[in-house]
């Protein structure tokens, strides 16, 4: 059964850690992480960006494949569907085709525009008993297509942003999607401390977790980074495992062609991924 992400979230804030919010591609992917949490005890989010939602053919069928899949492989862990970076749209269609948690990312408006689509999605989000994210201050890097420059939001914003009532808040603290460029200066403490200090108990969330150094992420859940998103990851892990195995030829042996041993490594891989960053957040035997 899937669960709103809110009390995972509150508790994560409490006890001084962090749940991963992992974005799936396809069935591999989704059932390497919920695989992976069960064996870890380990609440964990599923995130599903708009533009995976399509190539999986709609959001309907993504949340009837994972409430399936959690179903047929006993997984007992809280476990939340989430919309990644949502549009205002796409935020509707989740709610309507079954996800227990949706982001509406309305940074790129104007923050009397991000504030007005924001209270109406609480609402009806919250009617249902749906977590929502909302966002302020653009994330620098590339999510589907959108660019950003690493900016950092404003804590005034983002106590407005919060007072609405959103379950959790992402704001930019100079994180990055994607890989992170070489002369990359490094997350913005101040920044985040100054949010911490406006928003008080509600859960914030970094984006971008691939490629920031353990000690700084342990610093950001210290200051109340209560979720962290890993996509990227998880994809260069997965292609470097199945690029190892073509390459050695294991493709050529046998049925070693066959998809499903042509994906086994690379599954292997995003599970080994998964775990790494569940102990290194702290979500392990959290569940």
């Amino acid at each position: 059964m899937l669960v709103s992400a809110k009390e995972m979230l509150d508790k994560a804030k409490a006890g001084h850690y962090a749940v991963g919010q992992f974005n799936i591609n396809n069935l591999e992917w989704t059932k390497a992480v919920l695989k992976t949490a069960q064996e870890l005890n380990s609440p964990v989010i599923l995130g599903v960006s708009e533009g995976a939602g399509k190539y999986m053919c709609g959001f309907k069928t993504v949340a009837d494949m994972v409430k399936a899949m959690i179903e047929s492989l006993n997984i007992t862990v809280p476990v939340a569907l989430h919309l990644d970076h949502g549009t205002y749209d796409g935020a509707k269609a989740c709610i309507e085709a079954g996800f227990s948690s949706i982001m509406f990312d309305g940074s790129h408006y104007s923050i009397d525009e991000n504030i007005e689509k924001t209270r109406e999605l609480v609402a009806t989000s919250h009617a249902k008993g749906i977590s929502i994210e909302a966002e302020v201050g653009s994330i620098g890097g590339e999510e589907d297509g959108v660019v950003g420059m690493g900016e950092v939001a404003d804590p005034d914003e983002c106590k407005m942003i919060a007072d609405l009532g959103v379950d959790m808040l992402a704001a930019g603290i100079g994180n990055i999607h994607g890989k992170y460029p070489e002369n990359w200066p490094g997350l913005r403490f101040d920044a985040l401390d100054a949010i911490q200090q406006k928003t008080g108990a509600m859960p914030l969330v970094l984006h971008g977790g691939t490629g920031i150094p353990a000690d700084m992420i342990k610093k950001a859940i210290s200051l109340g980074v209560s979720k962290i998103n890993v996509n990227t990851e998880c994809q260069l892990s997965f292609a470097a495992a199945t690029r190892k195995y073509i390459e050695e030829g294991k493709d050529l042996q046998g049925k070693g062609f066959d998809p499903r041993k042509l994906l086994a490594p690379g599954f292997d891989a995003i599970c080994a991924t998964i775990k790494e960053k569940m102990e290194l957040f702290g979500s392990v035997d959290k569940a």
